[in-house]
């Protein structure tokens, strides 16, 4: 099947970024001059996807804000900027109003607190038996999108029900992540282990927020299937499907970078920053003179 649509989470209060997220989302703080969640949308524009789906943190703003951010026209400010001869600083507006279709929804407060909640309040939107993508918006992507990554591993295992993502990092760091277990032969998914000690991790591959799942997954995104500290556990529901022989493992190629943490956060807009804009000498000078 064609895989269209997409969910894109940011449904966490994100206290590690207090002050600054009780006002607006942490998914909108900005990498260059776009926030963390456009790069989200472009990974999945690349992919091919027609269809997406944010999930807004419930009883904040952050709904409306994402909303004004992807379906605002701003014809004020393209009315000024013609009338000052600088029509061309629209044009980055311009490509977010023609993103494919997104529509901003807001969890559902009735799940328990968990990263598989924003998943199972969009199951509304995915149709019986259609696979779909969803990303994690902590996690960024530089390079080749993930979700295409993913996609074309389902071009290869359409019997899949689900793919999950993973990439190397220092052994020392496993500790942070799920270490997969998995065969590297047929690329089935034999267990993820939820923050190892480094000697005791499965590999140093770790899974990161981007997933192709199917409807299956849904049986056990919901109350009944709780696990670590109460919570509602993607790793879990995964887990759940692996006896069936079919979840896969794709080793993706895009630099992926955190953005859950402050630290985290400079390292990947640095990042950026050294890579795609014509400031980065004066950002590299700056640095060694300082």
């Amino acid at each position: 099947m064609t895989i269209r649509k997409a969910i894109i989470t940011d449904a966490g209060f994100a206290s590690r970024y207090l002050p600054i997220t009780k006002t607006i989302p942490k998914a909108m703080i900005p990498v260059g001059a776009k926030p963390v969640m456009q790069f989200c949308v472009e990974e999945c524009v690349e992919a091919g996807i027609e269809e997406i789906v944010i999930v807004a943190t419930p009883n904040t703003k952050s709904r409306e804000i994402y909303d004004d951010y992807f379906h605002n026209k701003s014809e004020n400010v393209k009315t000024l900027l013609d009338k000052q001869g600088k029509s061309s600083r629209f044009e980055p507006v311009e490509e977010v109003l023609n993103f494919p279709k997104i529509t901003i929804i807001e969890q559902d407060t009735n799940l328990p607190y968990g990263n598989g909640s924003p998943i199972a309040t969009a199951k509304g939107f995915i149709d019986e038996n259609e696979p779909f993508v969803v990303l994690y918006s902590d996690d960024l992507v530089f390079g080749k999108s993930a979700v295409k990554e993913l996609i074309e591993a389902y071009e290869q295992h359409s019997d899949a029900t689900a793919i999950i993502a993973g990439q190397l990092v220092p052994h020392e760091e496993i500790k942070k992540y799920a270490s997969i277990d998995y065969d590297k032969e047929t690329g089935v998914l034999r267990g993820l282990v939820e923050k190892p000690k480094p000697e005791e991790a499965a590999s140093d591959l770790a899974s990161y927020g981007r997933y192709l799942l199917t409807p299956a997954v849904f049986e056990y995104l919901n109350p009944d299937f709780t696990g670590l500290d109460g919570e509602l556990w993607t790793a879990d529901a995964i887990a759940h499907l692996i006896p069936t022989g079919k979840v896969f493992v794709k080793e993706t190629s895009g630099k992926w970078m955190t953005t859950g943490d402050p630290k985290n956060y400079f390292m990947a807009h640095l990042n950026y920053v050294l890579k795609n804009t014509d400031y980065a000498d004066d950002v590299r000078k700056f640095i060694a003179e300082n």
